[in-house]
């Protein structure tokens, strides 16, 4: 058996035995299995975003990226650093707070049931698409790593089997644990091999000489542009309020407190790891110019030696299950809590509940394999993808800071009209003219929320007086 081999095997054993011993803290009931029994300590709440956020995209994607346009692709994980900053001073210890479960639970409450309907049906859509990325992306790793043993679509079909499996024994206590060692791992393997990458090269200095002219490799904007760039920042900030994935694990922590401190530390955490992966992703524009975009990190990586190459390869694995757990995870919340027990059987049990939960997480992992096996571009995907949360977070924001502007149907409307943009830039060629669909998207978000304030004249359900700029919701406030 091969180095690489016994480490990656070394790797699964481990996270299966850390989500058996999950399934026992998860075993009393929904709340345990979805929310960790919202007993997130600060620690396990950064080590939970960090491992959401440092995925597919932000280790494989932006060494894809960096290929292309230099190291300026960087700051794509800046940008989710920022999400993450964002969401830990202005949203988490709401979220907390409020006691909610989902976002299309909060529309509802103070909107009504097409506003939660539409909601649910965009969010789903997004964790899907997130998702899927995470099985490309393990693909490539298992592949490059043990090419005797993985082809591209075996290394997809196992990394599928190890992301479903360890979601549905433990839920977020087996992602949160699991989160522990895969943070760490991911933090040993690319600052070892980023190093070992560069000494093996000759410095930064040697790489920097041997890359083609016409690009500014290692200049701040690089072959991007400042727009894409600033795009980035608003796509991540936008998703991270309200994505599933940030707002379960505010959600699951132990105070309001705790989330807020946790999404802070784990912003520390994201931030670098990107700027780490796209410096090896301009290595391997060096040593390996022909190579496919997707598979410049996992080649660049092999080029070590068999213990550093196995080690780093498997953090970025880890990247994948930490961020897929979570992902799978929120998208079975979604459909069990907003479809299923919304509308389907509102009085289900709750031992019912939990296993509907899990047989949708094992549906919704199947689907997602499929949807791997058609993407093409992790990054460009999945930031078009998440350019979805846009009306989310603009209702959110105005319900919880300027609820005197809002009205019954604001939620509804202000999604449709965002998903019709998304929409639209995908096949009408002729609209493009922003530089991002996020710009597209929160332009005309805002344009129909404000809208609708003036049209409609029912305001939502917890009063008809304009408060302070910045006044907290209590839960007792909110009318279901």
């Amino acid at each position: 058996m091969s180095i690489q081999l016994s480490i990656v095997i070394g790797y699964i054993v481990l996270l299966f035995a850390i989500s058996v011993y999950a399934k026992k803290k998860a075993s009393s009931g929904s709340t345990d299995f979805l929310f960790a029994s919202r007993k997130l300590n600060t620690a396990l709440v950064a080590v939970n975003i960090a491992g959401l956020a440092v995925g597919a995209a932000s280790t494989i994607g932006v060494a894809e990226n960096a290929f292309q346009v230099g190291i300026a692709a960087g700051w794509y994980n800046a940008a989710w650093a920022a999400g993450a900053a964002v969401m830990g001073l202005v949203a988490a210890s709401k979220y907390r707070d409020l006691n909610c479960t989902t976002v299309p639970e909060l529309f509802e409450r103070y909107y009504d049931e097409k506003g939660r309907i539409i909601s649910v049906i965009g969010l789903i859509t997004i964790q899907v698409v997130i998702t899927s990325l995470q099985y490309l992306a393990g693909g490539a790793i298992l592949s490059s790593l043990l090419p005797e043993v993985f082809t591209f679509k075996s290394g997809m079909i196992t990394s599928a089997v190890v992301f479903i499996g360890i979601t549905l024994i433990g839920g977020l206590w087996s992602s949160g644990l699991s989160n522990i060692v895969s943070v760490a791992l991911i933090y040993l393997g690319v600052l070892v091999g980023t190093a070992m990458t560069i000494t093996q090269q000759g410095g930064l200095a040697a790489i920097a000489a041997k890359l083609p002219a016409g690009t500014d490799w290692f200049g701040p904007v690089g072959g991007l542009g400042l727009a894409t760039i600033a795009g980035w920042f608003v796509v991540m900030i936008t998703q991270t309020i309200t994505a599933q994935g940030p707002v379960q694990i505010a959600c699951g922590a132990e105070s309001a407190v705790a989330a807020r401190r946790g999404f802070l530390w784990g912003a520390l955490l994201i931030f670098p790891i990107g700027f780490l992966c796209a410096l090896m992703g301009l290595a391997a524009k060096v040593a390996y110019p022909s190579v496919q975009a997707t598979m410049a990190l996992p080649k660049i990586i092999m080029s070590l030696g068999p213990v550093i190459a196995g080690t780093t390869l498997a953090a970025l694995w880890a990247a994948d299950v930490s961020t897929a757990c979570t992902l799978l995870l929120g998208a079975g919340t979604l459909f069990a809590q907003d479809i299923y027990k919304r509308f389907i059987n509102p009085s289900v049990d709750d031992r019912t509940y939990l296993l509907i939960n899990r047989l949708t997480i094992l549906g919704l992992g199947v689907v997602t394999l499929w949807m791997a096996f058609n993407a093409v571009g992790i990054l460009k995907t999945l930031l078009i993808g998440l350019s979805l949360t846009t009306a989310f977070t603009l209702v959110f924001l105005c319900t919880i800071f300027m609820p005197w502007l809002c009205r019954r149907n604001s939620a509804f409307y202000t999604t449709l009209a965002g998903m019709a943009a998304l929409l639209a830039w995908q096949f009408i060629p002729a609209i493009r003219i922003f530089a991002h669909p996020i710009y597209l998207e929160w332009l005309v978000c805002v344009i129909t929320f404000l809208t609708v304030a003036v049209i409609d004249k029912q305001k939502i359900a917890h009063g008809g007086e304009e408060p302070a700029v910045g006044a907290e919701i209590r839960v007792n406030d909110i009318h279901g």
